[in-house]
């Protein structure tokens, strides 16, 4: 798994109740990396936060971390 994908699975599953759930499935495109995100359906909300202040913030840490490696990256967030 990329560092890309452990990052966003480390950060996931330090929200989650069940961290053995979380999946992170990379694809990539023309326009950089496509990072798909899936926990329990029980648990999306606590990864998208209210009103998606958790997922907009999880989104700019993984474009700063994306940046110092000159890569571009999306988040997708998929419930299970």
């Amino acid at each position: 798994m990329p560092a890309m994908a452990e990052l966003l699975t480390f950060i996931a599953a330090a929200l989650v109740d069940e961290p053995d759930e979380v999946r992170v499935e990379e694809e990539t495109s023309d326009d950089g990396t496509v990072l798909k995100l899936t926990v329990r359906q029980q648990d999306i909300g606590k990864v998208i936060g209210k009103q998606g202040r958790t997922a907009r913030a999880i989104r700019n840490l993984m474009q700063a971390a994306a940046a110092l490696r000159d890569e571009r990256v999306h988040i997708h967030f998929v419930d299970a």
